[in-house]
């Protein structure tokens, strides 16, 4: 399985919560697959998922997943010690750990040779981190979702891309359609 069939697989369980999508083809993919408000998408900002939906987990109640690459969170690696110091019971991070830049090019990562995204998260501090195979991802997804508590799961799979459009909306739009559903279920 690549990343866009993983993505595909998660729609069902993950369209009723809040997702913060990585840059490039992640974003592009649930876009295509999966419009919907409560998607936020990053257009320009790679390895900033996880930063930006942690500080959405701490500053409400509702769940934010951040489907983030290994390649991103290589780049900011800042964000597994924060995670494991800012403890958000409603975040959980889901990394694809393709072993590749993927949106540039599969150039391969060190997530795909002797880093394991796993054991640096282990190391960093988080508490709840569950590696699996792509094949798992949604019964993984499902009880990380049940279960309430912060939870990094790193979710293994295969190079590769299918081809998609780019995301033609407008950033402010993505943005304020994001806020206008956050703040309605908040209000609830």
């Amino acid at each position: 399985m690549i990343r866009s069939d993983i993505i595909k697989n998660l729609i069902p369980v993950i369209s009723n919560e809040f997702v913060v999508c990585n840059i490039g083809l992640p974003s592009q993919e649930l876009h295509m697959m999966d419009d919907q408000p409560t998607n936020f998408y990053m257009l320009g900002t790679m390895g900033l998922s996880s930063s930006i939906g942690l500080g959405l987990a701490l500053a409400q109640d509702k769940t934010v997943i951040s489907i983030d690459g290994d390649g991103s969170v290589l780049t900011n690696f800042g964000t597994l010690p924060t995670i494991a110091n800012n403890v958000a019971d409603n975040f959980i991070l889901f990394i694809v750990d393709n072993g590749s830049y993927g949106s540039t090019g599969d150039q391969p990562t060190y997530a795909g040779q002797k880093t394991s995204l796993t054991k640096v998260a282990e190391a960093c501090g988080c508490e709840n981190v569950i590696e699996c195979q792509a094949e798992e991802a949604v019964d993984v997804m499902t009880a990380a979702i049940a279960s309430k508590k912060m939870t990094i799961i790193v979710c293994k799979c295969e190079s590769g891309n299918i081809k998609v459009p780019v995301i033609t909306m407008d950033p402010v739009v993505i943005r304020d359609r994001f806020m206008r559903e956050l703040a309605a279920a908040n209000a609830e």
